[in-house]
């Protein structure tokens, strides 16, 4: 990195010379949005499509781990079934995964 810093600094006296820093900077910005911040914004937006799909009768896994089927959902929770007559109200932001008949029964 010192080396790079180094190379983009002009000779003393010379105009312009923030010019190559700024670039610099310019471009770790663009580096970070393609790397980091475009992936996990689509992450996020498949997420939100796999929580928008669900229905009753399919088996999902909250956030702390929870293994459940839903048994009715709501505006912004879900009545999940974890045991033989054991049901827990989760908010639909906690879904995690959805998981298919073969994976459950496992």
């Amino acid at each position: 990195m010192e080396l790079l810093s180094i190379t983009l600094q002009s000779p003393a006296g010379q105009p312009g010379g923030g010019w190559g820093m700024l670039l610099m900077i310019g471009m770790l910005f663009v580096i970070m949005y393609f790397f980091m911040i475009r992936p996990q914004q689509k992450k996020q937006k498949e997420i939100q499509k796999m929580r928008e799909s669900l229905k009753v009768g399919d088996r999902i896994i909250t956030s702390g781990g929870v293994h459940g089927k839903i048994k009715e959902i709501e505006d912004t929770v879900m009545l999940i079934e974890i045991a033989e007559g054991v049901r827990v109200k989760v908010d639909k932001a906690s879904v995690f995964a959805a998981t298919n008949e073969t994976q459950a029964s496992k």
